[in-house]
């Protein structure tokens, strides 16, 4: 029998039975659901399933949450770009999108910018707020401001965000992905206003100390689309219920809260020593989706850091002339 998953606000339980899910949504439908043979998330409401078998919830639950009620602005957008890509945000009036300060290509006049503490989700607001905000983002390795950009002129205007190394963008809709991600550090780029950019603690010290993204990941939730960069080639995964997937550490973008992710050693001593991939691999054991990139930013610099004059590289790699081809060149 297939095992559920629910979610509610971005907190996820489970693996349950069938008996133990309708006891848990009889109390509270306003979520999401998944099993095993479901595409993506659905709305607990949707499933026939988790009704018990008579089609209605109790009574006193309350009533499933307006179509309208979203948290966060809805907004379109276009990547372009391959190696180097930036996106391309068409606002609307009054919409707004956040995104990490200096990360900005270029934008309309009528597009407004303002520098804030903390995300400008709803979960920020007020003083209190926005230093717990500030001070999330202190823990993850951030600036403490982050940038909006409110249209306030009348018809479309754009806005656009640039990949600060070569990759690809990735978008993600939060109410596809159960109102929950959670990603590498440096990895958000920008986000639909209302979404909140909060912090994921790695509960297993092995993990966080051996496992490529510290004991600290971000933790993005709300309704709205997120924008993460990656580096090199992205690929995205779904893991079914107990399957397992071996990653190295670096490679690893983004899980569903509902992956279960930890550590192992990476083969014997010898392999560990000189295979070249390090003592430990991240293993990722599902259900759900995981994102990963071909060329971590970290393997990107080490080799260019290699390749330096200064650490020993040579600048005349493949010329045949050699020394004399960089007099020639001007670069000596």
């Amino acid at each position: 029998m297939s095992q559920w998953y629910l979610s509610y606000n971005g907190s996820k339980l489970g693996p349950m039975e069938l008996n133990e899910a309708i006891a848990h949504v009889q109390k509270n439908p306003n979520g999401h659901a998944w099993r095993q043979g479901l595409a993506e998330w659905l709305p607990i409401a949707s499933l026939d399933e988790l009704a018990g078998g008579g089609g209605h919830f109790e009574a006193e639950a309350p009533p499933p949450p307006a179509s309208n009620a979203r948290l966060a602005d809805e907004i379109d957008f276009t990547i372009f770009g391959s190696e180097m890509q930036f996106v391309d945000i068409e606002l609307d009036p009054g919409e707004s999108v956040v995104a990490e300060a200096g990360a900005m290509m270029y934008k309309d006049a009528s597009v407004k910018m303002e520098t804030i503490f903390g995300d400008g989700s709803a979960a920020s607001g007020g003083l209190v707020g926005k230093l717990l905000g500030a001070g999330k983002r202190l823990l993850t390795g951030e600036s403490l401001f982050m940038t909006t950009f409110k249209h306030q002129g009348h018809g479309k205007a754009h806005a656009a965000f640039g990949a600060p190394f070569p990759g690809n963008i990735i978008p993600v809709s939060l109410d596809k992905v159960g109102g929950c991600l959670i990603c590498q550090k440096d990895s958000f780029l920008c986000a639909a206003k209302g979404v909140s950019i909060g912090i994921y603690l790695q509960r297993r010290i092995l993990t966080g100390l051996f496992g490529g993204e510290g004991f600290i990941m971000q933790k993005l939730e709300g309704d709205g689309l997120v924008f993460l960069h990656a580096g090199g080639t992205v690929m995205k995964r779904e893991l079914g219920a107990g399957e397992t997937l071996h990653v190295d550490t670096g490679c690893l973008v983004a899980i569903d809260p509902t992956v279960d992710f930890n550590i192992e050693q990476a083969g014997g001593i010898k392999t560990a020593l000189f295979g070249g991939e390090g003592f430990f691999f991240a293993t990722l054991r599902g259900p759900g989706n995981v994102w990963l990139q071909s060329l971590p930013f970290s393997r990107l610099a080490g080799r260019m850091l290699a390749a330096a004059p200064q650490r020993g590289g040579s600048k005349e790699e493949g010329s045949p002339l050699g020394m004399l081809g960089s007099f020639i060149g001007g670069d000596r």
